[in-house]
């Protein structure tokens, strides 16, 4: 008998073993220790994206974050393939989507991205950053960089000129107009480069002014009665009359017109500084200015925005666990964006890592200015405005109407085409 009650505690014993055993088996299966990340550009959001990595591994050792690099382009030909059909197989837990394109992904999308209401603190970030990551009043992105832009200025230029930094702090296009003639008369140099099928100058103008190219519901095309839109245009033709705009037709002749000397003034995002610093032999003869206003609309500012992007967690297996990893790396790590300044140069949204160490140190190819300082205080100063479903389709329609425009259309008359064009293809 005692041996029979023996050999039973043991099977009992043994039972449990294996169930609990077994029970934590399927605990680990449930988790997800092994997620991916989508994003484009090695030396900056993927990068970004491997600091994080290791940034996250304080929190938990045993996620693996697989980071793969795809072409901006192929993204979201990827996306549109698979979401549109209805399935996320294939698709990574984390995808990189450029702000002006999120609109279009959430509002056709809306329950293959996992929201992020509660992930993190959206008063914390810039607040033009909320509107295109949010939907219905709930958070679906964390928002990564700012395309927060300035007036990059060569100052030995501007000083042969007779002019100091300050003679162009916080001024308008009509200004800046006039500063260019007097550079280019005494050094001979173009005051800006310019690509016709780029609107990007048009974009950063009209976000001064709290504008865009649709009206605040993001799908209404607001063109033709579009007051900002129209002074950004007359801006743009002012620009090109007064004969200080140099030509390019591409990004390597965009670089190389400041690289080479060439070009007395780079008005864009901040994205563009390891650009600049990448000619040595200029260092010490640039500042960054705010970004000007234009001349004749009375709610215009110094501030305005090029480009960004933000982070999403699809509806898939390992959302949660996706969903910790953004939460704890960009939604909140002021160290992290330390990192992210020292060693891309990448300045994000999030307010607090502005009163970090890094961010208030002076460069000094920028004569020792406290430039991510600066580009984080104008950050906060930027409009926010809803780039909704169609900014890209609106632009091709616009980048065909201002060339009507300088060849001598009439502008209201291109506007009111255009609008029309838009509500037409826009459906």
């Amino acid at each position: 008998m005692k041996k029979l009650i023996a050999l039973t505690l043991v099977s009992i014993l043994l039972l449990s073993a294996c169930s609990s055993g077994s029970s934590n088996s399927s605990s680990s299966e449930k988790k997800n220790n092994d997620i991916t990340a989508w994003a484009w550009d090695p030396n900056f959001n993927i990068k970004a994206l491997e600091i994080a990595k290791e940034s996250y591994k304080e929190e938990n050792k045993e996620l693996n974050v697989k980071v793969v690099e795809y072409a901006q382009a192929d993204i979201i030909q990827k996306l549109n393939t698979s979401l549109s059909s209805g399935t996320t197989k294939g698709l990574p837990n984390i995808v990189l989507i450029e702000d002006y394109r999120a609109q279009s992904f959430l509002k056709a999308y809306p329950d293959m991205f996992y929201e992020l209401t509660d992930s993190f603190k959206a008063d914390d970030f810039a607040k033009y950053k909320i509107a295109p990551t949010s939907l219905d009043g709930k958070n679906y992105g964390i928002p990564f960089d700012t395309g927060v832009a300035g007036l990059y200025v060569r100052t030995d230029y501007l000083e042969k000129a007779g002019y100091a930094v300050e003679n162009l702090k916080n001024m308008d296009w009509e200004k800046y107009v006039e500063i260019g003639k007097k550079v280019k008369e005494v050094t001979g140099k173009q005051m800006l480069t310019q690509d016709p099928k780029d609107l990007g100058l048009i974009r950063m103008m009209i976000q001064s002014s709290g504008a865009w190219y649709l009206e605040s519901d993001g799908a209404t095309p607001a063109i033709g009665n579009n007051a900002a839109l129209k002074e950004a245009f007359k801006t743009y033709k002012e620009l090109l009359d007064a004969d200080i705009v140099k030509p390019v037709s591409d990004w390597s002749q965009f670089v190389a017109g400041f690289n080479s000397g060439e070009i007395a003034s780079v008005p864009t995002g901040n994205w563009i500084t390891p650009s600049i610093k990448a000619e040595a032999s200029q260092s010490g003869k640039w500042a960054v200015l705010p970004f000007p206003k234009l001349a004749n609309v009375s709610n215009s500012v110094n501030a305005t925005n090029l480009g960004g992007s933000s982070w999403y967690v699809l509806n898939t297996d390992g959302k949660e666990e996706a969903a910790d990893f953004l939460a704890k790396t960009f939604g909140s790590n002021v160290d992290l964006y330390q990192d992210l300044v020292k060693e891309i140069g990448a300045i994000g949204t999030y307010q607090p890592a502005a009163e970090s160490e890094a961010y208030k140190a002076s460069d000094e190819y920028f004569g020792g200015q406290k430039m991510v300082e600066d580009f984080s205080k104008w950050t906060n100063d930027i409009p926010q405005v809803n780039y909704g479903l169609h900014t890209y389709a609106i632009e091709d329609l616009l980048a065909t109407g201002m060339q009507d425009y300088l060849k001598g259309k009439d502008l209201d008359k291109v506007l009111k085409d255009v609008q029309k064009q838009a509500e037409e293809q826009i459906k």
